[in-house]
């Protein structure tokens, strides 16, 4: 069989692959006649690629064209779909008993040419597009699963076996798996970049991207690469900035490597706002910044009615976060007097951010100065990032969880983590499971297969189908349901402390740059977990109290353990597998 390449196909070369992205050939799940002469092949998800068709009668010669699609309407290709649903058709003729390769669509100055700021793809690939089925007219003969595969771009080494999930509760499971499968099939560009309309890395989308890989792959590099490219292509908004702090400090936390921290220590400074600090402590916002920069959330319906002033909640509670973890990250680097500075800052900022922001009468922060309105936001934030005062933690978080999703998918990762941290860890899975159309359940009941920009199209008429910020239980779920996190940088002690979220099991996998942890526990009379981790490996076991408990028991034998709060806590160090029970 020949090999050739179709005529025209334009490809474009990526200024610099980051981390390595081939293309992976993947056979359909399902081909249908629809009509006479007219298939429509299934590949069961959505991916980032383009197709191959292998003709194999003789000297086959004639008209094909393919329909390319991420929607399906009436059992066919939806033609005209909505927002940044992608569609795209590529007309071919056949040669003979020749190898084809068709890219999708032709190339688009936003995100495909170089006309643009756009990450783009290697040029021998040709041009790929996100979808999930083709419909294929002119085929000669009956069009059979050895005559086509899609060409599917994905990290070089990703490894679908290194993540796992699973609990009572089934939909929780789909949604894992969606959002999993999301972190995949975004790599295709190399960087973490914002879904398929613009294809640019942005800070907010980077660092959720980044929390949700290191739960579900091994790879740390195209975080990096990521986290280096933004340094040297920053996006606008406000908060951004302070995404790359928390993309370092992630990092840290997660390789320990205190090299790669150490060279970019420095260039972190430049992301504090500090230039907008006024006497108080406070970050002030001028008019330009408060109509364009201050952002809360995006898009802007998702901003709870939020009252935008001078001195800005959010925004204040994301530069005192970025202080507080720039303090720790200066420790990391053996640099005491930034510590120190960073501290004496935080001393005037943090009772500033209390006395000027928070209503001592309601219970809760107000958006900004010169203003009584409280939004979800002014709140989820500081809660999330530990400056609520730890007295009006529990009432906040009640108020939350009351208050359902009011926030876009972006805010979810750090609504999920307030609820989560403060005693509303049921609450939290309910929202992801919630009916109507603001929860991942609707993302899963309406056919996504990689998650979405925005809840819905009517929150977001222009959002994408292919967005991993809107990934966020990727982490979420084996971080509090499985209750796996590293408790000392690189993973050198693991903590493992479940919120039992009222599911009667979970069980699963995470992957760390140590070897895997598994852990399998039952909620019932009786709490039972068991936990393998790389031998060695130092554990710190947080459980929760069932009951009247008398405490933690191991082999019949009950082990010495603390009792904080509601959990027993104690430190183990793994061998093998090892089962503990609270009774």
């Amino acid at each position: 069989m020949r090999l050739r390449v179709l005529a025209g196909v334009i490809g474009l070369v990526m200024g610099s692959q980051a981390a390595p992205v081939k293309l992976f050939q993947e056979k359909p799940e399902q081909i249908t006649e629809v009509e006479p002469g007219i298939y429509l092949v299934d590949f069961g998800r959505v991916a980032f690629g383009n197709a191959e068709l292998f003709p194999t009668i003789g000297k086959a010669g004639g008209e094909v064209t393919v329909h390319f699609g991420e929607d399906l309407v009436d059992g066919r290709v939806n033609r005209k779909p909505p927002g940044t649903v992608r569609y795209s058709k590529a007309t071919v003729n056949l040669d003979g008993d020749t190898f084809l390769f068709i890219a999708a669509p032709p190339a688009d100055k936003r995100n495909t040419m170089v006309k643009r700021n756009a990450v783009l793809t290697p040029k021998e690939w040709g041009v790929i597009t996100p979808f999930r089925w083709l419909e294929v007219e002119g085929w000669p003969g009956r069009l059979k699963p050895d005559h086509i595969t899609r060409r599917s771009a994905f990290l070089e080494v990703w490894d679908d076996g290194a993540a796992s999930f699973q609990c009572s509760e089934e939909m929780l499971n789909q949604i894992w798996e969606l959002c999993r499968y999301s972190i995949k099939a975004t790599t295709f560009a190399g960087v973490y970049v914002d879904g398929d309309r613009e294809r640019i890395p942005y800070e907010a989308d980077a660092y959720i991207n980044q929390l949700c890989h290191y739960y579900t792959d091994h790879d740390v590099q195209i975080a990096r690469d990521t986290f280096d490219y933004l340094m040297k292509h920053p996006t606008w908004p406000t908060e951004w900035g302070s995404h790359m702090v928390f993309m370092a400090y992630a990092d840290w936390r997660h390789t320990g490597d205190k090299d790669w921290l150490a060279d970019r220590y420095e260039s972190l400074k430049s992301k504090l706002l500090l230039d907008r600090v006024a006497e108080d402590g406070l970050v002030r916002s001028s008019p330009r910044q408060i109509k364009k920069g201050d952002l809360v959330d995006w898009p802007k319906t998702e901003r709870d009615g939020f009252v935008f002033t001078e001195t800005n909640t959010v925004v204040n509670a994301f530069y005192i976060r970025s202080l507080v973890l720039m303090d720790t990250l200066a420790k990391a680097v053996g640099n005491r007097d930034d510590s120190r500075h960073w501290r004496s800052i935080l001393v005037a900022s943090i009772p500033a951010f209390k006395e000027q922001l928070f209503n001592i009468d309601s219970g809760f922060y107000v958006d900004g100065k010169g203003t009584d309105h409280s939004s979800a936001h002014a709140n989820l934030f500081p809660l999330a990032f530990g400056l609520v005062p730890t007295e009006n933690r529990k009432l906040m978080a009640e108020w939350l969880s009351e208050r359902g999703m009011a926030c876009s998918v972006y805010a979810a990762q750090y609504l999920m983590e307030a609820l989560f941290e403060n005693g509303q860890a049921e609450a939290a899975v309910q929202l992801m499971l919630a009916d109507g159309d603001r929860s991942w359940r609707h993302m899963v009941e309406s056919g996504a297969t990689i998650t979405w920009e925005a809840w819905d199209l009517k929150y977001k008429p222009n959002q994408d189908w292919n967005h991993a910020w809107g990934a966020a239980p990727a982490n979420l779920l084996p971080r509090y349901v499985l209750g796996v996190e590293a408790f000392e940088p690189g993973w050198k002690t693991a903590r493992v402390k479940p919120y039992p979220s009222g599911l009667k099991f979970a069980k699963g996998k995470v992957p760390t740059p140590r070897g895997a942890i598994e852990v399998d526990w039952m909620h019932e009379d009786e709490f039972t977990i068991s936990i393998k981790a790389p031998e060695g490996m130092k554990l710190r076991l947080e459980l929760p109290m069932v009951g009247k408990t008398a405490g933690v028991f191991s082999n019949g034998r009950k082990i010495k353990a603390e009792q904080v709060g509601a959990r027993w806590v104690f430190e183990t160090t793994a061998s093998g597998t090892t089962t503990f029970t609270v009774r």
